[in-house]
């Protein structure tokens, strides 16, 4: 417990490094002195609009999304028992962008606050196609992961189809396909918290089934656990959390497969423990990756998504190498 406590205090220090870092890089250079001022309201006017009206909300808003994808990643990498595994491979990441840029095309107009709900529906897609395709296997590991990268690539093969055929009109869906804090307010904030306060709790309540079903199907029937619906349970909750952190952040991909190593490597499976600092992992990629878009070329900027994809493709094929080695890439059950 002493070093769990170690390396969370560990985690929340960087994440507040990155945060305060955050405030002061942009095209606007604030330096620490004039962030604590503007923050406390000590010193009014220009900097203090930019950092509460524009810096602040983006910050909060990557802190959420890191953390709602990282936990909706350890979610399923625990329920199917295969450490390849997360919200964007096995397409639910895919589904809401899909769903979200039809939205953006055909109602270009619309509030923003309708755009979350088509991006749920979307991730609800993917989660009943990928029901449906393992339902008669029991759910079985290998059937889920397979299925998922089947969906994915058809959810991906729709995306790159409406964004051909409406080219003139898909610079605003492409936009947010890339994964993007630019422009986020406090109205996203708001979004995100309604969602995630309530499912995160539930979220670390199941983290105890989740320990039971990494045994296996078998040894966690004989426990007592009804492994059919708890698997249902933690797909919908991975349904909603990915959908709506795509739906305010775009389709940022690979957080939800690094961060849970990342955890994992520090305090080991036992989910209790590793949820929480799955989800401070998780934020520190995406406030990390998009304090690095901000700075590569000013005052232009490299979206958050892109950044993630560039640091998250090798370490997959990096972990796709080790776990083929080991003979682990996908889990037999029963």
């Amino acid at each position: 417990m002493m070093r769990y406590i170690t390396v969370g205090s560990g985690l929340v220090a960087v994440l507040l490094v990155l945060a305060i870092v955050s405030m002061g890089v942009g095209a606007v250079r604030i330096s620490p002195g004039e962030v604590w001022l503007s923050l406390t309201g000590v010193e009014e006017g220009p900097m203090q609009i930019i950092l509460q009206q524009f810096r602040l909300p983006r910050i909060i808003t990557g802190i959420l999304v890191g953390a709602g994808l990282a936990v909706a990643g350890t979610l399923l990498q625990g329920m199917i028992r295969n450490p390849l595994v997360s919200p964007d491979v096995i397409g639910l990441t895919k589904g809401a962008g899909l769903a979200a840029s039809l939205f953006i095309l055909l109602f270009p107009k619309a509030a923003p606050g309708v755009l979350p709900f088509a991006a749920f529906a979307g991730a609800g897609l993917a989660g009943l196609l990928l029901l449906a395709l393992s339902a008669g296997k029991r759910m079985n590991p290998v059937a889920l992961a397979l299925s998922g990268i089947g969906i994915s690539a058809i959810f991906t093969a729709g995306i790159q189809y409406i964004t051909v055929k409406n080219a003139s009109d898909a610079n605003t869906a492409l936009l947010w396909l890339a994964g993007s804090l630019w422009g986020r307010g406090w109205e996203h904030v708001i979004a995100l918290a309604c969602w995630l306060l309530p499912l995160l709790p539930i979220v670390f309540l199941l983290a105890r089934r989740l320990d039971i079903l990494s045994l296996g199907p078998d040894a966690a029937e004989s426990l007592g656990l009804q492994v059919g619906r708890t698997r249902i349970v933690l797909l919908i909750c991975a349904v909603l959390i990915t959908g709506v952190c795509t739906a305010v952040a775009g389709a940022i991909g690979f957080v939800g497969l690094i961060a849970p190593h990342m955890a994992r490597r520090l305090v080991g499976p036992r989910h209790r423990l590793l949820l929480p600092l799955a989800a401070y992992s998780g934020a520190m990629l995406v406030l990390a990756a998009d304090l690095i878009g901000r700075v590569l070329i000013v005052p232009k900027e490299v979206p958050a998504g892109i950044v993630c994809a560039v640091i998250g493709a090798p370490y997959f094929l990096a972990l796709l190498r080790r776990q083929s080695r080991k003979g682990v890439l996908l889990h037999r059950d029963a």
